[in-house]
């Protein structure tokens, strides 16, 4: 890459930063003691046993397509995941609170796609639910920003890149859908 074209990548990517440390400032100022304790817990839930914990849950008390809709869950981790590393390895953003540790990097955020991701994939099998999954999606990619782990952008990026990598997985494969699934179970579902 030339100079004048990182001067112009450069430039183009400024009002993202201030827009990065604006947020982060306000966000930063906001923070209160009483809410420490419920950001941990919120960010803490994304940690990977506790996910799968709750996809092996789906599978065992949903019997109509449970098992389906983790297997799709499960599926769709792993390509958001793997983006994740690639990204987090190749631009090496220095996080907020200033880690600087290259394989932890700021942009982009995990717990923001994998919430992104589940919540798209969840809301297929229970779309009466979707307000409350990605509501809760939310809440877990601002508890990162609130405990001056992540920036907005990394945030918004993951996100995007969860559910990108989920539509993604139902496109390849389609018998993954959970509302698929879902839509087959209510076909044959016995009248009551």
């Amino acid at each position: 890459m030339n100079a004048a074209r990182l001067l112009l990548v450069l430039s183009l990517l400024d009002p993202v930063v201030q827009l990065d440390h604006a947020v982060r400032d306000a966000v930063q100022h906001a923070r209160r003691p009483a809410s420490e304790r419920v950001m941990r817990v919120v960010s803490d839930a994304g940690r990977p046993a506790l996910v799968f914990a709750g996809l092996a849950a789906i599978a065992f008390v949903d019997e109509a397509s449970g098992l389906v809709t983790a297997r799709a869950a499960l599926v769709a981790l792993v390509p958001t995941n793997l983006a994740v590393e690639i990204m987090k390895y190749s631009v090496n953003r220095v996080r907020p609170d200033g880690d600087t540790r290259r394989r932890n990097s700021s942009f982009p955020s995990g717990h923001a796609a994998n919430a992104m991701a589940l919540a798209w994939m969840l809301s297929r099998r229970w779309p009466r639910a979707r307000w409350a999954l990605f509501g809760y999606a939310a809440v877990v990619s601002f508890s990162r920003m609130y405990l001056d782990r992540h920036f907005l952008s990394d945030v918004v990026v993951a996100g995007l890149l969860g559910i990108g990598c989920s539509m993604l997985v139902v496109r390849v494969w389609p018998a993954l859908d959970p509302a698929r699934d879902r839509d087959r179970a209510i076909a044959v579902a016995p009248e009551g």
